[in-house]
């Protein structure tokens, strides 16, 4: 779309298109006007009679634009609810954990905690990466069941 606010003429582009398309076309246009131009524009309305200056803002501003004018934003904390629920799991999990074999706790601590991959794991135990994949699979799907039962 070229400019603003002006509806091309739809009948000179498409010239074998029936009514029905052109309305469709012209609707659609002055919806994407509407989105581009309207919700983005702020508004300046002059009365002449009470010597009055209305300034109506966009409905739609830019982040960028609201950081230069010095726009606070409040930060997105965590709720309450949801700690509690994070506390929660947490003990869950711990508890869980806690249920494991030496050997399963081992390979979720080096996987998760030690940030280790399943492929220097697999070296430092004299085994295939396939292997301990598996063994990962199956201590997870345990935790999951030992989740549910706590």
């Amino acid at each position: 779309m070229a400019k603003p606010y002006r509806i091309p003429d739809f009948r000179k582009l498409y010239p074998g298109a029936s009514e029905e398309i052109i309305a469709v076309l012209k609707t659609t246009e002055r919806k994407m006007q509407y989105q581009e131009y309207d919700l983005k524009m702020e508004r300046t309305i002059v009365d002449q009679e009470g010597q009055t200056v209305t300034v109506i803002p966009s409905r739609e501003d830019s982040y960028e634009r609201l950081l230069e004018q010095d726009v606070q934003f409040c930060e997105e904390s965590v709720s309450a609810e949801e700690l509690a629920i994070r506390n929660i799991e947490i003990r869950q999990l711990h508890k869980a954990l806690s249920l494991l074999s030496d050997d399963e706790r081992y390979l979720m601590e080096q996987l998760y905690f030690q940030e280790r991959t399943e492929r220097e794991l697999a070296a430092q135990l004299n085994l295939s990466q396939n292997a301990i994949n598996k063994r990962r699979q199956r201590v997870l799907d345990k935790l999951r069941e030992l989740m549910k039962k706590i």
